[in-house]
């Protein structure tokens, strides 16, 4: 398995931040959020890999295939799956890395179906309520816990 290798998943409607609820998920596109991961990993000597899908299954799919291109870490964010997708935490159990959950808003001062995660179950470590710079301190967790 690669040292230096993430990948950040993105799950559904959050091709939309910016745009969708800015006062609940902030002002930074997804775009903006790739492009600073994209530079605070290059800058630790890492590669990273940003996706986003609206499918559970093409987010299964490229769960699965970390698990044999070398991926030492998985940050994800699987949005509304992260209440309904067992199939998402079967894939995640299947992978051998570390996982980061990380959500923009702090799910346990929404609705109440939202305080169930099915991945955290799987997950090393759960972030939520810090906006964009939830992601950072899950890429910064992985470089730090795995150097």
């Amino acid at each position: 398995m690669s040292q230096r290798k993430i990948l950040v998943l993105h799950g559904p409607n959050l091709n939309l931040l910016g745009m969708r609820q800015p006062e609940i998920y902030g002002h930074d596109t997804l775009e903006d959020i790739n492009t600073a991961l994209f530079e605070q990993a290059s800058l630790a000597g890492w590669e990273i890999a940003c996706r986003q899908s609206n499918h559970e299954g093409q987010l299964i799919d490229w769960i699965q295939a970390a698990r044999l291109d070398g991926t030492t870490a998985i940050i994800i964010n699987p949005a509304a799956y992260t209440h309904t997708s067992v199939a998402i935490l079967d894939a995640l159990n299947a992978f051998e890395g570390r996982v980061i959950e990380v959500h923009l808003s702090n799910v346990h001062k929404r609705e109440s179906f939202r305080h169930h995660s099915y991945v955290s179950l799987r997950a090393d470590g759960v972030i939520a309520g810090l906006g964009s710079q939830g992601y950072h301190a899950a890429l910064e967790a992985v470089i730090c816990q795995t150097a």
